[in-house]
């Protein structure tokens, strides 16, 4: 007979019970060596649609993944109903290691950030020349991201016609960054498109920017036809309409494997999350004059290495000054 209370010696206790049956507990994870390799093209309130070889298949995040969430971008592994039909749904059981992020917080003050997109080489800022006005200091809290995420930054002004990208240009060309230039005729007649997109050849792009300077449009410019029969996939699978720009969506270049990927417009772009020691890698020229500096430096104080060195030669202070206005947008609204 076993006791319980004060009396109980470990004799009287051999095992935990499990109410839901005789199973035992385990915190074994299976491998599932023989899932199938997919891309997330985009997700919609715990729906992730999947590419799967030549198929769009539904699926939604095992339960023993926890809180990891996947993103538009991701490699996954699925097992299940990869068939892509009607009324099918799959499972995604790992999340492979990521090469790159696209990270941002709702503002400056938010402590949780959100990956937007994951794997993308290339962050191509969409900006247009007028009608809205451009605001450098949301394209810079862009452009220090994709430095900060790994992702090679990439300018795209629209609507030249209406106005010229001249003082655009001179405030980011220190920072070497790749752009084209566009017009609305351009963008109508397809010209747009195709010097756009030898600009994302061996790449996969994310196309970030707020809301009415043409990217869904050159997005749209860019893949037409797949666009269709993605989306319209899409919907034929999830029941659900139309769909709009309220969460990313990835896109194949027809006959390239390139990718791009289409995300929501951006009223505020939050740089909590930002490193220092990561945004500046993106300026090679100058990492080697941080050696000198003190321990979590945030190359704008007085006791910087960086000022000895570039008044040393080492490096162009124009490129230190670039390297610190990016910096310091984390302390300031788009809107300063």
């Amino acid at each position: 007979m076993r006791r319980y209370g004060k009396h109980t010696d470990e004799d009287d206790i051999r095992s935990r019970p499990n109410r839901k049956g005789n199973r035992p507990r385990t915190h074994i994870r299976p491998k599932h060596e023989d899932a199938a390799a997919g891309m997330v093209l985009t997700v919609d309130r715990g729906r992730l649609t999947c590419l799967v070889e030549d198929r769009i298949v539904l699926a939604m995040k095992a339960r023993e993944l926890g809180r990891k969430a996947a993103v538009v971008g991701d490699r996954v592994a699925l097992v299940g109903d990869l068939s892509g039909q009607k009324d099918t749904l799959a499972r995604i059981v790992r999340i492979e290691e990521r090469t790159s992020v696209l990270r941002r917080t709702a503002d400056d003050d938010d402590p949780f950030e959100r990956v937007v997109v994951a794997n993308a080489d290339q962050l191509a800022v969409v900006t247009a020349l007028a009608d809205p006005e451009p605001r450098p200091r949301l394209i810079d809290r862009c452009l220090v991201a994709a430095y900060d995420g790994g992702l090679t930054p990439l300018l795209v002004m629209t609507k030249s016609d209406l106005a010229p990208p001249d003082k655009l240009l001179e405030l980011y060309g220190d920072l070497d960054i790749p752009y084209v230039v566009t017009s609305r005729e351009e963008l109508e007649n397809g010209g747009a498109a195709d010097r756009v997109r030898e600009l994302l050849a061996g790449r996969i792009t994310a196309f970030v920017g707020h809301s009415g300077v043409g990217k869904t449009t050159l997005v749209n410019a860019l893949v037409p036809e797949e666009r269709r029969r993605v989306t319209g996939h899409v919907n034929a699978v999830t029941g659900r309409g139309r769909h709009t720009t309220t969460s990313a969506l990835a896109l194949p270049l027809e006959g390239t494997g390139d990718w791009v990927i289409d995300t929501p417009g951006v009223r505020s772009f939050g740089l909590h999350h930002v490193d220092p020691s990561r945004v500046i890698l993106a300026f090679p020229d100058l990492v080697p004059g941080t050696e000198g500096c003190p321990r979590a430096c945030s190359h704008d104080e007085p006791d910087c290495a960086l000022d000895a060195w570039v008044a040393e030669g080492h490096a162009d202070p124009a490129r230190l000054y670039s390297l610190r206005r990016l910096l310091a947008t984390r302390e300031r609204t788009e809107g300063d």
